[in-house]
């Protein structure tokens, strides 16, 4: 066998032992228990609290905990600079594991959604780490293995990674902080821990609220198949029926719905109303408006392909033409029906 198949082997098979033994004393897994093996380590209390970070990261413990606890130990700002250290080492230790433990057998094998949910993350880039990031509805330990599937330079997911981090960690910091003043009988402490949850529901909810108010997040063709790819989505093509089977062709699956005609038709859209709506159409102007209408009718989560047709032509992504019927509205095929 050859040195780096034994060297992906065993580091396999350590990844393996770790995770066994994580499970196995999870219970142990607590604020208490760290609190007292951290207050027994002195001087070295912040090298052990980031590894042990790190190493909890890899090992898919939790991070709330471990950041609570920074925040009660070290005070606020030292607290969430030493769950930040902790967690953006641990989400590069995962990323670059998955890399060199299964990046090249993914390469050699991934084809079809699988394959176009890749190209689509590959193509935003560090914009995608900073949006999982920040959205807290992906597993943080499951996304740095995910990710390292991928071909994102190790440095932009490193720096993204941290900076997006950076609030998360200061409102959970804050929170551990005021919960160790509470129960030493700080009559501000029940404010302050306010004041964090308030920071922590805010950062929550920050990026339903940037969606609501700016109508249509704009997203490359790049990332519309990759959202193809993984289902869920309606393609709504605002353009005139001639143009939409015209020369330029419309996205294979796409939902013919003329801007023209969106007002009087939007209950059809009712499904989707929360989320999983991409519009299209020659450029990005109609797709806007579009985008603008829906969201006054109370839909979120629209997005709005970047270039439009166009774009997508100019990759070489497959069109379908005059010849391909449009999928009806009820009877969408790009996924599940949205409830």
């Amino acid at each position: 066998m050859k040195p780096a198949s034994l060297a992906r082997l065993a580091l396999g098979i350590a990844l393996v032992a770790g995770l066994a033994l994580a499970f196995a004393n999870r219970e142990q897994f607590s604020q208490e228990a760290l609190q007292a093996w951290l207050t027994s380590a002195g001087w070295w209390a912040p090298v052990l609290f980031i590894a042990i970070y790190a190493a909890g990261t890899v090992l898919f413990l939790p991070g709330s905990v471990l950041t609570l606890t920074a925040g009660a130990l070290f005070g606020i700002l030292p607290g969430a600079l030493y769950s930040l250290a902790g967690a953006t080492l641990g989400a590069v230790l995962a990323f670059l594991v998955a890399r060199h433990l299964a990046g090249e057998w993914v390469a050699r094998k991934a084809g079809g959604h699988l394959k176009q949910l890749i190209e689509g993350v590959e193509a935003e880039g560090w914009r995608f780490v900073a949006f999982v990031r920040l959205v807290p509805l992906f597993p943080f330990n499951v996304v740095n293995y995910a990710l390292g599937l991928t071909r994102i330079p190790l440095a932009a997911y490193a720096l993204a990674s941290a900076v997006c981090m950076l609030p998360g960690a200061l409102a959970y910091a804050w929170l551990g902080h005021a919960g160790r003043a509470a129960l030493a009988g700080d009559a501000n402490a029940i404010r302050n821990g306010l004041l964090a949850l308030a920071v922590a529901a805010a950062l929550m909810f920050l990026p339903r609220l940037v969606r609501q108010f700016k109508a249509g997040l704009m997203i490359t063709p790049e990332m519309l198949r990759a959202l193809q790819a993984a289902g869920g989505i309606a393609v709504i093509d605002v353009r005139e029926a001639k143009d939409f089977d015209g020369e330029t062709g419309h996205v294979p699956g796409a939902i013919n719905l003329p801007l023209g005609e969106l007002r009087a038709r939007i209950d059809e859209l009712g499904s989707w109303r929360k989320d999983g709506i991409v519009l299209i159409c020659r450029t990005q102007v109609r797709s806007g408006q579009a985008a603008r209408l829906l969201a006054k009718h109370g839909f979120s989560g629209l997005r709005v392909v970047r270039g439009g047709i166009l774009a997508w032509r100019e990759l070489g992504y497959p069109t379908a033409g005059a010849t391909t019927p449009a999928t009806p509205i009820a009877e969408n095929a790009l996924g599940h029906h949205h409830a």
